[in-house]
């Protein structure tokens, strides 16, 4: 693969242990503008619900905030998880975003619903609802879209913003759905990577050119930690590490600090599954990640990629972006 591609970053807004939320907002703040110094494309942040290490509940809301304290970078949601939502709602929100920061705005959309059973019950959905999630993607285009003059209900605002909509997924589901939509499509290989090769293959045999694009467009997830060393990187993603073997346990908490020894915490078979989640990681020096990267860059030859890093070291995560253009693997701004 020689062509470079734009390179983007997810955010969950993560909340370090012994942090307040307001201090794990502001060092989101910090983390979009070093993203936005170092060439990146778009800042996305995900929905959750009911987990007090992650901020991004009130997507819509952060991202505005996040949008007050950028210039230049995309911004949006990877995802809003529609399920969760009136596509009405979902429409006003981005298409304010809209107004307030013209094309920067990106929706970014999941059928999972993002939470618990016990939260989805509070958020007053039912999980059924996410089996109404294509004919909702196509009520919130119709919503975003020029053609709601006549129509009893428009978003104010909303109706002509435009709002470039994705489709996100771990599954072939979501792939033949932006597919027949004519959407692009963001595949989660950061924590679900089993189906990435058939997800991305149906996706781009199954395309029909729309209105919004004539070939397809993929962008995948990973996660990227970048170092001064390897043994630093490896150090500070055990926090990513724990943060999983937690959520697998069903155990809450804000984002647990790194270790060096992770075998007194997991068992052996945490550890695989683990491993298995969190394949499409980068993690160590530039000269260590860049030509792995490349190799995965060049077998899936995606359109975008998007990196996370979700940590405890607000530090060590700047170190990272800031680290990110010595990759020479990306088109940065």
């Amino acid at each position: 693969m020689n062509n470079k591609i734009p390179l983007s970053f997810l955010d969950l807004a993560p909340v370090p242990e012994g942090n307040t939320i307001a201090e794990g907002i502001a060092q989101t703040v910090q983390t979009a503008q070093q993203a936005e110094k170092s060439g990146l494309n778009r800042y996305w942040m995900a929905e959750h619900h009911n987990m007090p290490g992650i901020a991004s509940a009130a997507t819509s809301v952060l991202l505005s905030h996040i949008g007050s304290q950028t210039k230049r970078i995309r911004i949006g949601a990877g995802g809003v998880m529609l399920p969760n939502h009136a596509p009405l709602v979902i429409a006003e929100q981005f298409g304010t975003l809209q107004a307030l920061y013209g094309d920067r705005i990106d929706l970014g959309l999941g059928r999972a619903p993002g939470t618990d059973g016990a939260t989805f019950q509070a958020l007053r959905r039912q999980m059924k609802d996410a089996e109404r999630f294509p004919q909702d993607v196509q009520e919130l285009i119709y919503f975003l879209g020029n053609d709601t003059d006549g129509s009893p209900v428009q978003a104010f605002p909303g109706a002509r913003s435009g709002v470039p909509i994705w489709i996100l997924g771990s599954s072939l589901f979501g792939a033949t759905l932006a597919a027949h939509l004519g959407l692009p499509y963001v595949f989660a290989s950061h924590f679900a990577p089993q189906m990435l090769g058939q997800a991305i293959k149906a996706y781009r045999e199954q395309f029909k050119p729309s209105a919004y694009l004539d070939k397809p467009y993929v962008m995948l997830a990973a996660n990227l930690l970048l170092a001064d060393d390897d043994e630093t990187a490896q150090y500070h993603f055990t926090s990513a590490q724990q943060s999983f073997v937690r959520l697998r346990r069903g155990e809450t908490g804000q984002m647990p600090k790194p270790t060096h020894d992770m075998d007194s915490i997991w068992s052996q078979a945490e550890k695989m599954m683990v491993d298995n989640a969190l394949s499409v990681s980068f993690i160590g020096s530039v000269g260590t990640v860049k030509p792995k990267l490349a190799q995965f860059l060049a077998q899936y030859e995606p359109d975008e990629l998007i990196v996370t890093a979700n940590i405890y070291d607000q530090a060590a995560r700047l170190r990272s972006l800031e680290l990110t253009p010595e990759l020479n693997l990306f088109t940065l701004q």
